[in-house]
């Protein structure tokens, strides 16, 4: 006799904490090889893809003979590190169930989504496959890292190119569907070392940053009030200050690096030259600072009224009689690196965005039930899946 859904659920996400998964400086093998298993015995093509050895990638794609769209699911398998053990009030690497909720590190973010998709995939094959279209569930390494090695590489290698993607995330069994896009650059400046007890026969590079980012700040100021969207806003962060390198030392060096979110119409490129226009602006001599680009993804919106948000709708008020909200995101998911493909892009998941990140993490049991009804409702929606 099978057991329930609940179950289930539990069974799958302790197999999952009890996998170390925490990136970087680990690695994605284990845990990729336990979803590739399961899915291949399910009936699914496998692959497990990596462009860097040891940050593994799983793929499982299952096809109706009947043209359809291409629904992707996605969670990423890399946790952040466990942090202070002492913080810890059990072992983060085995599961704790008390009180309808899952302890352990990543129980939340992002294992708890990982648990879901991976009974969605099992329960879709168990009823049969899609009856038009294609499903693709994908698990990736690296989104702790800005996800090059993960998402990036799966899209840029023409592995996964869907018409949707729902990636897991924690929102109560709510929506995301726009996301800001994100922005970094670094900015170098130069200058003259000197004893500390005769500053003006050195020149300071401390100084100079202050220079630039002081004029940044006034810019940034000025405009980024006018930039904002429903509740998105566009924001700057000056996140890393270094320069020098002993106090009576006249600094010959300072970096700093910036992280700017953008709304969904700004673009990164237009976001870099406008700060760079800004820092050429100052007059400080041009040998003496670089402005450096380091990364960047666009933001994305998904149309309220496209075939996948509408599933979603139609699913939460089926399976729970409620109305689904539309968040706004804070943070980037791995679905800013098919910003600019055209698609629907939507985070849904058990497990509150305050669980993420910390000590003692967990996820309400009864929401990674209902965040599996409503996704199994949502596969039946588009692919015609049998129920």
């Amino acid at each position: 006799m099978r057991k329930k859904p609940a179950s289930e659920l539990v069974a799958i996400l302790s197999d999952l904490i009890a996998l170390p998964s925490p990136y970087p400086p680990g690695t994605s093998v284990e845990i990729c090889a336990y979803a590739a298993k399961r899915l291949k015995k399910a009936g699914y093509k496998v692959e497990v893809a990596a462009r860097t050895k040891g940050v593994d990638n799983v793929v499982a794609q299952l096809k109706a003979k009947a043209k359809g769209p291409v629904v992707a699911f996605n969670a990423h398998v890399d946790t952040v590190g466990v942090g202070e053990r002492a913080n810890w009030s059990s072992d983060p690497f085995k599961a704790l169930v008390k009180g309808g909720l899952v302890y352990g590190l990543g129980a939340g973010n992002c294992k708890g989504s990982m648990a879901v998709q991976i009974w969605l995939a099992e329960e879709i094959a168990r009823r049969g496959g899609p009856a038009r279209g294609e499903l693709v569930f994908t698990f990736v390494a690296d989104e702790e890292n800005l996800g090059p090695e993960g998402m990036s590489f799966l899209r840029d290698s023409g592995r996964v190119r869907p018409d949707a993607l729902i990636l897991g995330a924690q929102t109560e069994n709510n929506l995301i569907v726009a996301e800001r896009g994100v922005m970094w650059a670094r900015i170098t400046t130069r200058g003259k070392a000197a004893h500390a007890g005769n500053p003006s026969a050195g020149d300071n590079a401390i100084l100079r940053m202050m220079r630039l980012v002081g004029a940044l700040q006034a810019h940034y100021d000025k405009v980024l009030p006018k930039r904002v969207a429903g509740a998105m806003k566009s924001t700057v962060n000056i996140g890393m200050f270094h320069g020098g390198h002993n106090t009576n030392v006249v600094p010959s060096a300072c970096t700093v690096e910036i992280d700017r979110r953008l709304l969904p119409g700004e673009k990164v490129k237009d976001t870099f030259k406008e700060l760079k226009r800004v820092v050429d602006g100052v007059g400080e001599p041009r040998k003496l600072y670089a402005v450096e680009f380091l990364t960047g993804t666009n933001g994305f919106f998904a149309p309220e009224n496209g075939a996948a948000v509408a599933a979603f709708e139609a699913a939460v008020k089926a399976r729970t009689g409620r109305r689904v909200k539309f968040l706004n995101a804070t943070g980037v998911s791995d679905g800013r690196y098919y910003a600019d493909d055209g698609i629907e892009i939507i985070n849904f998941g058990p497990g509150s965005g305050a669980q993420g990140h910390a000590a003692n993490e967990s996820v309400p049991i009864a929401e990674m039930v209902e965040a599996a009804a409503i996704q199994l409702d949502v596969v039946q929606r588009l692919t015609g899946t049998v129920r």
